[in-house]
């Protein structure tokens, strides 16, 4: 799409910017300053218009449309019903199905006005925190018996002021207790948190018109998918596309999740993912300069604390993480350092070893090629030098080289990668296919484009797996999925991203609108969209699909397919898949690894699923010691039948006294050994792939 289109929606839309706002329908407040101007006006009236004809789905803007809105946008603010009083909902349900005409005629006002008594509430409850804590945490009695409801996402409104101020008080109560139980003084832990909720009062202080505006349009703009965003000016320069922050030197992408500053991906080869310390969906909730004393971030803008993040290559940074595996009555934090540095291409490049394997009494040898992304110099590349680096060059050549030295079989790994080039996804296809498509693009009109390799010959046709898991995204399923659709290779590991869409942004006169206009498509027909790629044989997968993974986003657009694009042949791994599966289970049952997982896996499951926790601390020791007990018996379990030695406890010092090699989760080095066994049970029941 070009910038004309937004050029004509502007032209469209100026003759609506002199209407007048809607008269104040709520008191006059201090916040009353935040007023939507000309400039959002028409830049509301942009983003109505640009949907309305450019979105892939191009839903109606209706009354059904107005109430997905409201109830986003309560969300959004208020996503713990924490702050909004039942009175204050019944007030706003004035407007509920009113947000269609309200947007078609360029009136922002109920919008602002929403926000506006969020901001009281949320001043009202930091308020009655700070008087909670001028108490004394001293004073604070952890010897009754009550319990804090954690999880508030479908809880009733407060009726009253007296029920919010009883959740407050127990939620500075639970604050304390967490910081108690993690080692902190009294005296450490007034101050703390004290001073938490004055620099949240103090931001509170600074919002601006501007992030009122967001908020609102982008809780118009996520009902129709969560890729379709609104970026303010400000943030159109500094976020990336999906109002997460690339974070030069640091190598995450990181987003706001309620208070909290969450981790969303994690750049391959960068220096956030060599730490092997830090995951997707771990929460940053302190940033310290080198040796600098850490600073509270809990309640801060996104914006501030990817500036303290941010800094000279080669200086540190220290981020204190709560890890996403960590239970909801657990809040313990780790201490991770950071030495920012430039991601270099070379360092993303492809690379390759060799797994060495004894299978039925026989040596094997099968090649492994590492792809932590799909990447080309597009600079050397449009300047025609004839040695550009691409993934498509790099795995020729790690090809060659494996064939040199006779491997048996070859294993793409996956894991991780987030996607990159689209035309190296379809290079890359070309090396291990004779001929034919290998991505449908379809768009908002229904023409379908179709991306393929014509050049006939397969550069490699032995044996072949490609190992994904969750995190393997967009580029990575397109690979995987025309893999699996020719038939060409054995899909292992865990169901992928499920992204299937295409965004372009699209320059407002105020801001820029990220747009979905189109899907991506296998050659079967089927859509890699919400669904992702299925593994032929799965593993026990240790991300869970409700936090990471295009499912676990808000109003993700549906899976669906259409025609496909090649013919259904014969295929040569059906045939085999029960057997595969069978001698994998039979091979994992007592593995130590595998058990390993599966049994951390179960107990998470268990422990994410409490809704309350208990706000006795004789109660909350035992909890988490209890925890704690069950993890160090499943890691020593493991050890022991490894022949390693066992932990005495899970403390921070046992996990830096690890080699580099063994920090990472254990079923890395588990899965990529287990899909070499794999593609040896194949090759023995196939003796025809054998490629020498």
């Amino acid at each position: 799409m070009k910038r004309s289109l937004a050029s004509t929606a502007l032209a469209l839309v100026l003759g609506f910017s002199a209407l007048p706002l809607a008269a104040k329908t709520t008191p006059a407040t201090s916040w009353d300053y935040l007023q939507p101007d000309r400039d959002q006006v028409i830049a509301s009236l942009n983003v109505v218009e640009l949907l309305k004809r450019h979105h892939y789905n191009k839903p109606p803007l209706n009354d059904e449309r107005s109430i997905k809105i409201y109830d986003n946008y309560l969300k959004l603010l208020d996503p713990s019903r924490s702050y909004f009083m039942a009175s204050d909902i019944a007030e706003f349900n004035q407007w509920r199905n009113q947000f269609d005409d309200l947007l078609k005629s360029g009136n922002l006002e109920p919008g602002f006005a929403i926000y506006r008594r969020h901001l009281t509430r949320l001043q009202e409850r930091l308020d009655f925190a700070l008087a909670e804590l001028a108490k004394g945490v001293d004073k604070i009695d952890f010897s009754v018996d009550e319990d804090l409801q954690v999880d508030r996402e479908k809880a009733p409104w407060a009726k009253d002021r007296a029920e919010l101020d009883d959740l407050w008080r127990k939620r500075v109560k639970d604050e304390v207790l967490r910081l108690k139980i993690a080692g902190k003084e009294t005296k450490d832990i007034q101050e703390l948190l004290t001073k938490r909720y004055k620099n949240q009062l103090k931001r509170l202080k600074q919002t601006r018109g501007e992030d009122v505006f967001q908020a609102y349009i982008n809780a118009f703009a996520t009902t129709y998918d969560p890729h379709t965003t609104y970026l303010s000016p400000d943030n159109a320069e500094n976020f990336d596309i999906n109002m997460s922050l690339s974070l030069e030197g640091i190598g995450a992408v990181l987003q706001s999740d309620n208070e909290h500053v969450k981790v969303v991906r994690l750049v391959p080869a960068g220096p956030a993912e060599k730490s092997k310390q830090i995951a997707p969906a771990d929460k940053i909730v302190g940033v310290a300069q080198g040796n600098d004393e850490m600073v509270d971030v809990i309640g801060w803008r996104l914006d501030e604390v990817v500036k303290l993040i941010r800094g000279p290559k080669g200086s540190t940074v220290r981020l204190e993480v709560i890890p996403a595996s960590n239970p909801p009555s657990d809040q313990t934090s780790k201490v991770v350092t950071i030495t920012r540095e430039a991601v270099k291409l070379e360092e993303q490049a492809a690379k390759k070893k060799v797994l060495h394997l004894k299978q039925d009494g026989r040596d094997y040898k099968l090649g492994v090629i590492e792809l932590p992304a799909f990447y080309l110099d597009f600079k050397a590349f449009r300047a025609g030098d004839p040695n550009y680096k691409s993934t498509t060059r790099d795995v020729k050549q790690l090809i060659d080289e494996l064939r040199a030295e006779k491997v048996d079989g070859l294993v793409i790994d996956l894991r991780n990668n987030g996607g990159g080039s689209l035309q190296e996804a379809t290079e890359l296809t070309s090396l291990f296919i004779e001929q034919g498509p290998t991505v449908l693009v379809r768009n908002a009109d229904g023409r379908v484009d179709v991306l393929a390799d014509e050049n006939k010959g397969i550069y490699y046709n032995g044996p072949l797996a490609v190992l994904v898991n969750r995190l393997s995204a967009s580029a990575s399923e397109i690979f995987a999925g025309a893999m699996q659709d020719y038939h060409r290779a054995l899909i292992l590991g865990g169901q992928t991203f499920g992204k299937g869409t295409v965004q372009t942004i699209q320059p407002l006169n105020h801001g820029e609108l990220k747009l979905t206009l189109a899907k991506f498509y296998r050659v079967s027909g089927q859509s890699t969209q919400h669904q992702g790629v299925l593994p032929d044989i799965a593993y026990p997968d240790v991300m869970h699909t409700k936090d990471i993974g295009e499912s676990a986003l808000p109003a993700a657009m549906p899976w669906d397919s259409i025609r496909p694009a090649i013919k259904p042949e014969l295929d040569p791994i059906k045939p085999f898949l029960t057997q595969l599966q069978s001698k994998h289970d039979q091979r994992t049952a007592q593995d130590p690894d595998f058990l390993f997982t599966r049994a951390s896996i179960d107990l998470s499951k268990q422990l994410m699923a409490e809704t309350t926790v208990s706000l006795n601390e004789a109660k909350r020791r035992a909890q988490q010691a209890a925890i704690e007990a069950k993890q160090l018996k499943l890691e020593n379990d493991r050890r022991v039948a490894k022949g390693e030695k066992p932990l005495a406890e899970l403390a921070k010092e046992d996990e830096d006294a690890l080699p580099v090699e063994d920090k990472g989760k254990p079923e890395d080095d588990a899965y990529l050994s287990e899909s070499g066994h794999i593609l040896i049970d194949y090759l023995s029941l196939n003796p025809s792939l054998a490629i020498h």
